[in-house]
Order: C-alpha cells, then sequence, then structure tokens
C-alpha cells in the first residue's frame, strides 16, 4: 500500500480514524472536509465569548480511545486531559425530585436500594452480564466488518452471540431484575438514542449500562471537540493531509475503479477512496447511478436513529439547579418514545436533556456566566422552521424554570438553535437524522448497508451508516474496520 493515494471523503471520528490507519500503512491520504471546520457533527464555534460543542456531548467508554491511541503508539493524555465526573449526571422527575448519579459504585447501590430494597443485589447481577457483553460486543464483535456470515460462523461466537441476549428486548431484560419506575427509565435511559423503542431494541445493549455505570462518564478539557483536535494533531504526524471547504459533487468511475473525486473546487485522483459522509447522500447523489450500493426503495426503508433540535444558549448568570449533565425526566418517556419511532411527529410533552460544561470548565464561558446545550430528540424527516423551533424553545425553558426554581430565559444573550434543516445543509444527513442509523435487530452487523460498494474495487464506506453503527466510539472504530479492510483487499 506504500504511496496509494487515498481520498477520504468527511472529518469526522471515522474519517480521521480512516485516514490515520492508512497514513499509518504508507498510504498517501488526503482528507476533504466539506465545511471550513474538521470535525464534522463534533465541530465546534465560538460566539460572544463561549465556546460550544456543537454535537457529541457525551465522552463514555474511554477504553476505546485509549484503544485507537494506542494504535499508534501514543495515549489519550498525549492529546488532551480527561476529568470524571461526579455526579456523572442528574435525572430531573420534577421539581425537587432528582436523581443525582453518583461516580461510585457502592454510592450508586446506596441510591438504589433507596428507590428499592434489594436492587444492589439485582444491579450487582445485571451489570456481571452487561460487562460480558461488553468485554465481547465492544472487543470482538464491533470490529467485525460485516462483509459475510462466515464471519460469525464459529460455535463460540454463536454461543456468545446467544449470552449477549441479541434475540431478546432490552425492555424485557431490565425489568427482569428492576421493578421500580425511575430505576427502569434509569437503565433504559442509555438506548434513547439508538433508534428503537425499549421493546424493539435488542437486550445485547445493556452494554451501554455497563459503560455509563462501572466505566463513568468523563469530560476532555476544553470540550469534546479536543478529542478531534488530537486526533487531526495524529493524522497530521503520520503525514495526513486535510483540505477544507471542498464539498464533494461527484466521482468518476472507470470499469470497477472509481478514479477521480471532482469537488466544487478541484480533482483529485485516488487509487482508494473511502467515504464517511452521509452513506444515503454518497450512494445516491456522489456516485453515477450504475455505481450506486442500494435504490430509493432501500433507503426510505431503513429505520432511522433520531434528529435532534439543539439550542446553544449563553447564560448571563450561574444556574444553581444543573450539573455537568442533567436529565430531564419530567414526563413519561412512552409517549415521547412513539412520537419518535412509531409515529413520527413533533412532540407533545417531550423529555429534553441540557448540559452544562462551564459547571466543569470555566474556558467555555466568561467568568459568571453559564454554557448551555439543551438537546430534544425528534423524529427524523419532520418539517422544520422557525416557528416551530421557537415554539419548543418557549416550552423546555418554562419547563427548566420551573423544574429548577430560578429564572433563566430573561438572562438569556446568545441564542443559536440547531435541527433537521441544519443537519441536512452542513452534513447531507439523510432526512435530517443527528445518530444515524437505528440499531435494531434487522439493521445489525450483515444487515447494515455494506461498508465496501459492491460494483467498485477500491471505494468504501465508514461512519455511523455502515458497521458497527451510531456514536462516538463506534464510528471510531468504524474507521479502523475500513482501514484494516484496505488493506487487506490491497496488500
Amino acid at each position: 500500500m506504500a504511496n496509494k493515494k487515498v481520498v477520504v471523503i468527511g472529518s469526522g471520528f471515522a474519517g480521521l480514524s480512516t485516514a490515520t490507519y492508512l497514513a499509518n500503512e504508507g498510504c498517501d491520504v488526503t482528507v476533504l472536509e466539506k465545511n471550513k471546520d474538521l470535525g464534522g457533527r463534533a465541530r465546534q464555534f465560538k460566539a460572544e465569548g463561549f465556546t460550544f460543542d456543537m454535537g457529541p456531548s457525551w465522552y463514555w467508554m474511554p477504553d476505546v480511545f485509549e484503544k485507537y491511541f494506542e494504535t499508534f503508539g501514543k495515549k489519550v493524555s498525549d492529546y488532551y486531559e480527561l476529568q470524571r465526573l461526579d455526579p456523572s449526571y442528574h435525572v430531573l422527575f420534577g421539581k425537587d425530585d432528582i436523581l443525582k448519579v453518583p461516580a461510585n459504585m457502592q454510592e450508586f447501590k446506596n441510591m438504589l436500594e433507596k428507590l428499592e430494597p434489594g436492587s444492589g443485589v439485582q444491579l450487582d447481577k445485571f451489570l456481571e452480564q452487561a460487562a460480558y457483553k461488553y468485554e465481547k460486543g465492544i472487543n470482538d464483535l464491533v470490529y467485525k466488518p460485516g462483509r459475510s456470515l462466515t464471519e460469525f460462523m464459529s460455535v463460540k461466537l454463536l454461543f456468545d452471540m446467544v449470552r449477549m441476549d441479541i434475540f431478546s428486548s432490552i425492555y424485557s431484560h431490565v425489568r427482569k431484575f428492576f421493578k421500580n419506575d425511575r430505576i427502569i427509565r434509569l437503565m433504559e435511559f442509555p438506548i434513547l438514542f439508538l433508534g428503537a423503542l425499549p421493546e424493539n431494541t435488542p437486550a445485547l445493549y445493556s452494554l451501554m449500562n455497563y459503560a455509563d455505570i462501572s466505566l463513568g462518564t468523563w469530560y476532555p478539557k476544553g470540550g469534546m471537540h479536543k478529542i478531534v483536535e488530537g486526533m487531526v494533531k495524529l493524522a497530521e504526524e503520520k503525514g495526513v493531509k486535510f483540505k477544507t471547504d471542498q464539498e464533494v459533487l461527484s466521482v468518476d468511475c472507470e470499469g470497477n475503479l472509481a478514479k477521480r473525486v471532482i469537488t466544487k473546487n478541484e480533482t483529485y485522483e485516488a487509487d482508494v477512496i473511502v467515504s464517511s459522509a452521509d452513506y444515503e447522500h454518497t450512494d445516491q447523489k456522489i456516485l453515477p447511478e450504475s455505481f450506486r450500493n442500494y435504490n430509493t426503495k432501500y433507503w426510505e426503508s431503513r429505520t432511522m436513529a433520531p434528529s435532534s433540535l439543539i439550542f446553544y444558549l449563553g447564560v448571563d448568570k450561574r444556574i444553581e439547579g444543573l450539573v455537568h449533565h442533567n436529565l430531564f425526566f419530567d414526563h413519561d418517556f412512552g409517549p415521547h418514545a412513539q412520537e419518535i419511532y412509531e409515529t413520527p411527529k413533533w412532540p407533545n410533552e417531550p423529555l429534553f436533556y441540557v448540559s452544562a460544561p462551564s459547571k466543569t470548565d470555566d474556558t467555555v464561558a466568561p467568568e459568571g456566566k453559564e454554557n448551555i446545550f439543551i438537546l430534544m430528540p425528534v423524529a427524523p424527516g419532520l418539517e422544520d422552521n422557525e416557528e416551530i423551533r421557537e415554539k419548543y424553545y418557549d416550552l423546555i425553558m418554562d419547563r427548566m424554570e420551573k423544574i429548577l426554581g430560578e429564572d433563566i430565559k430573561k438572562y438569556v444573550t446568545y441564542k443559536r438553535s440547531y435541527a433537521h434543516n441544519d443537519f441536512i445543509n452542513d452534513y447531507h444527513s439523510f432526512k435530517g437524522n443527528a445518530y444515524g442509523l437505528a440499531n435494531t435487530l434487522k439493521q445489525t452487523a450483515i444487515l447494515k448497508p455494506a461498508l465496501k460498494n459492491k460494483k467498485l474495487k477500491n471505494f468504501y464506506y465508514a461512519g455511523q451508516l455502515t458497521v458497527p453503527g451510531p456514536g462516538v466510539p463506534p464510528s471510531l472504530i468504524s474507521g479502523q474496520v475500513v482501514g484494516k479492510e484496505v488493506m487487506k483487499d490491497f496488500i
């Protein structure tokens, strides 16, 4: 692969991961980024003294990041400083009704015991199974490229998959261990953005509870974009070249080879092309029709993970009732989930999440002020306009003020909203989704969109619409998986 020209489309986590892996193997790698800033959905912007992470705000699965950097003989601490959050987060069920989720395991058990006697022992059993799923899932299954059934045809792996509860739901699994409604809602929270109701999400994903409770919630000093900065620096150390403001318009193909990537500004020759941009957009808009993996009917039948309505706020005061991560669960999740996954529409009584990184990091807001990120999950493909956004801004702010018992709205000095239309404009995101393809049983492993083009021998896909799925750690892993497949195919 030495001196092979590789073009990677997109500079999100998957694209950065693929680029660095292939550059480390001796390839001449160029990354083309549509926007002016690197990082994809994990971009950052600054306004009026505030620094806002635009997308991901939870740092879970720290071992995945360590493993990534160790691949190149580096450590996370070479690039950014991590801090474990304690409390991990707050769950607000109403005014003066808060679960303060501690980082310490014994304190966590004590919290559960107050809600449901005996639940501490049940937690041990629950986490023992979740740890097994995490070990096998994160360290084995997610690194499989999903190109053939034979990858899964071993007695041991099939036995492991049965033990990982792939064929039962997280809904029934959680209720085998806990009866208290608040504990159940706490345990189901991590799968909120996976793209299906708990009843339709495989129990395999209790591994997310292990990531949450056992491995902890962390924060990179300076914001989540520090991960991007670290990955870019490492990539540049390996020789990766970055070209921004280079929206890809088309790919020239000859025979069974993709030969050139054409942007609005330049043409790039390539021996190998990896698209970590939106898969559906690449497949349906960038590639010539005769070289597409799928048709419109296929994409319309996919179950997508949610979109999001996001507000970035600068507040001219400190908000006493918030910690770094806050889940506002003052309404039942059931109706909101139905309005995301089953009968898509703007929700009547939405749950929402508030991040206040200025509680941890004094570099992201001016002194005495608060940096606020509000996210409300919503169905993809909905109408999006300013009137709708303002309606939900008022609704969310009213509920925040009521639950926290303090004025906030009148102190907001900076405000920016972000939803479906922005995801489409910035990332060509299919139906304006925020998280990629839903993690349902029918969209797992080899049933996900293929990471390799079926008609072009040198064209690949990485990111949240292919294996292993949505989320920052899976996207990071996706890039490595694709890099290894490229090396296998071209050595």
